[in-house]
């Protein structure tokens, strides 16, 4: 199977300045979405350095990567540790340059990072960005939520409708780079012919359900898919930046 990739970032009809980032490096099957949060120059300084940072351990370790992305069985692979390690450099360098400056003092970003390598997609995930998957006529979301909200509906006290209107949307729970550490989720599963992955910041998330989402995979051409999700977000307010980022396994 090969990859296709596409993607579009749009600053939205609210804020001045876009503090989202992503990478997309077909030669290493790596694809980076990263949401700042910190204020104009704190998010956009924290997305950045997370894309780069992470971008960068990829490269070093990608003999490693290469040598252990076909590990049998998948759950043996060392891939979902060597991009969790990635993603816990980059909050290690989000910190400490934040410790160096005040005016960037407490930024920080979400990162949701894949690779699709030896016919195999490996997550490394922290915040509420998220990573769509759609296989047949399914979509799911594949990330869970590093959100306030997100574990209000677990625990029953709210519905998904509701938590698209909370006052709280925005608050995530788990962050790159506040603290010098994280925690990071971390999951692989096999690739099929056909399948789809759409990878967004919270901005399209907020206003763009799991089904529209499926339905654009399914009926557009996924040269169109971004910009179609851009614009229906933007209609509907617009009030974030939103990324997009789609990627198609195809024989």
């Amino acid at each position: 199977m090969r990859i296709v990739s596409v993607s579009q970032t749009d600053v939205g009809r609210v804020r001045e300045q876009n503090e989202d980032s992503h990478l997309i490096d077909e030669r290493l099957g790596l694809f980076v979405v990263a949401d700042g949060m910190g204020g104009h120059l704190g998010g956009k300084t924290a997305s950045s350095l997370a894309v780069k940072t992470v971008g960068e351990s990829i490269t070093a370790n990608e003999q490693a990567i290469l040598d252990g992305a076909s590990a049998t069985p998948l759950e043996t692979s060392p891939v979902p540790r060597i991009l969790a390690d990635a993603v816990r450099a980059a909050c290690a360098a989000i910190f400490e340059t934040a410790q160096g400056d005040i005016d960037l003092q407490g930024m920080g970003t979400t990162v949701s990072a894949m690779m699709l390598i030896s016919q195999r997609a490996f997550i490394a995930h922290v915040g509420d960005s998220r990573v769509y998957l759609q296989r047949g006529e399914r979509v799911i979301q594949i990330t869970d939520d590093h959100s306030l909200v997100n574990e209000q509906i677990k625990a029953g006290l709210i519905t998904r409708e509701q938590a698209r209107a909370s006052r709280l949307k925005n608050i995530i729970t788990r962050s790159v780079g506040f603290e010098r550490d994280v925690a990071v989720d971390t999951f692989a599963l096999p690739l099929q012919a056909g399948d789809k992955f759409l990878m967004c910041s919270d901005g399209l998330a907020n206003f763009v359900d799991d089904t529209e989402i499926g339905l654009a995979l399914a009926q557009l051409s996924l040269d169109d898919v971004p910009k179609a999700m851009i614009a229906l977000a933007n209609e509907r307010g617009g009030d974030d930046n939103i990324t997009v980022v789609c990627l198609a396994a195809i024989e």
